[in-house]
């Protein structure tokens, strides 16, 4: 099972590449197989460093929230004696 998470861009590079943000993390990714054109500010869903999918602002927000919650919910367990 793969998870993705939302990425957005934030730079769009020569060659068909682009840097995205995910939660804080910036990679390069391949924009080869997106179906659509993307541009700075949109959400991707990146699979083994091709993005695959855009998705709406509202969805990766949400998304992202609930990727918040979970990291919070674990660190508050591992926390716990």
């Amino acid at each position: 099972m793969c998870l993705s998470i939302p990425s957005k861009i934030v730079e769009i590079l020569p060659d068909n590449y682009a840097v995205v943000d995910t939660m804080g993390v910036k990679r390069k990714v391949s924009l080869d197989l997106m179906p659509e054109p993307v541009e700075v500010g949109d959400y991707v869903l990146i699979h083994v460093g091709y993005a695959m999918t855009k998705m709406s602002e509202e969805d990766a927000l949400e998304s992202l929230k609930v990727y918040e919650e979970i990291i919070q919910k674990l660190e508050e367990e591992e926390s716990q004696p």
